[in-house]
């Protein structure tokens, strides 16, 4: 028998945080709907089991006190368990039902959600209670028949000589699998699993400052486990849509504006439309291409804490390359008002685009 701590990947000793930490990374890992391995589906229920064990203190004690594994003692401890875990496992038959799993959606959501955050209306198709039995598993008028073989323990106890001399072991009833129980007449609108699939409506708030990749946790939404058995989570996995204007940089909206030569001389103010509504800029006499004007707080929310981060604009001057003979005039004359200045020759230096790609990530 696989020992739980094992399972999981953690030490005897492990706080419940670490416990559940490395339950969520296996689950990630191992669930059908993300792992379609031929192995995965079992490995996942040993994970799941492991985890409703561990994570339950009086449960987890128990364990602790029976339990294989991380003993040093590995050959009596098999010699105890064969002979002497009987009376742990007699209990009591085991139930029909069990907590769901856990499932997988992924979701787009546009730039300008992620601003402030939004609600979304999803369809999922999940198990869900069978109305017909609400989870009993039996026709209507019927109910479980106690297992004549076992007697409702869900238990056979057979009598084994060994070195020790007769021993008493039992295992789990092969007519009732332990259940102790007959569904001796079905539901048959789930065929006595107490649950069937069905899409259902789930409305979602997706916070701000969600970026891609990031998975939001639905407690309790996912699948209803069978016989009416808890519900799994449902695991939301983030995909923000590319926007033809506004790029992010962490919690910074990124964007160029082209200015007008003349603008960039003389310095001009402009209004255009952010994601959350107009944004005034002013554009400052002698502004050159790749100068960076910062709006503040007219970023994304942070997606912990307070606050937003900022609009970081690029700036590109754009140079006429037709002009009239008015135009010309006035440009010669423009000239021959200031000093010549001869054309200097200088280090080659990159293009604009790499310029501000480079002053956006050193702001």
């Amino acid at each position: 028998m696989a020992d739980h701590y094992q399972i999981l990947g953690v030490e005897r000793t492990a706080t419940p945080e670490e416990i559940k930490k490395a339950y969520r990374r296996l689950a990630r890992e191992l669930h059908p709907d993300v792992n379609p391995g031929p192995d995965a589906n079992e490995q996942f229920k040993l994970v799941t089991h492991a985890y409703d064990v561990l994570s339950d203190p009086q449960q987890r004690e128990q364990y602790d006190l029976g339990g294989s594994g991380g003993t040093g003692f590995g050959g009596f401890g098999d010699i105890f368990e064969t002979f002497f875990g009987a009376a742990q496992r007699s209990s009591g038959p085991r139930s029909r039902r069990e907590r769901g799993q856990d499932a997988l959606l992924r979701i787009e959501v546009e730039l300008a959600d992620v601003v402030f955050g939004t609600t979304r209306e999803l369809e999922v198709d999940t198990a869900v209670v069978c109305e017909s039995c609400e989870g009993s598993c039996c026709a209507k008028g019927t109910s479980p028949v106690t297992c004549d073989i076992c007697q409702g323990s869900g238990q056979i106890q057979r009598s084994v000589r060994s070195l020790l001399g007769n021993v008493m072991t039992s295992s789990p009833c092969g007519t009732c699998r332990g259940y102790g129980t007959i569904i001796a007449n079905p539901c048959p609108n789930c065929g006595g699993q107490g649950r069937v699939r069905a899409r259902r409506k789930v409305s979602v708030d997706i916070p701000a400052g969600v970026e891609t990749g990031l998975r939001l946790q639905l407690a309790g939404q996912g699948e209803v486990g069978p016989a009416g058995g808890a519900n799994g989570d449902l695991y939301l996995e983030v995909k923000v849509r590319h926007h033809d204007i506004f790029s992010r940089s962490g919690d910074d909206l990124l964007a160029t504006l082209e200015v007008q030569m003349t603008d960039a001389i003389l310095g001009t103010a402009t209004e255009f439309e952010g994601l959350d509504g107009p944004v005034s800029v002013e554009v400052k006499a002698g502004t050159q291409s790749a100068d960076i004007i910062t709006v503040k707080d007219r970023g994304v929310t942070h997606l912990r804490g307070s606050g937003r981060g900022d609009l970081r604009l690029g700036v590109q001057v754009v140079t006429p390359t037709k002009l009239d003979s008015r135009a010309q005039e006035l440009i010669k004359q423009f000239a021959s008002s200031r000093k010549k200045t001869e054309p200097t020759l200088m280090q080659f230096q990159q293009g604009l685009f790499q310029k501000l790609r480079d002053r956006f990530l050193n702001l």
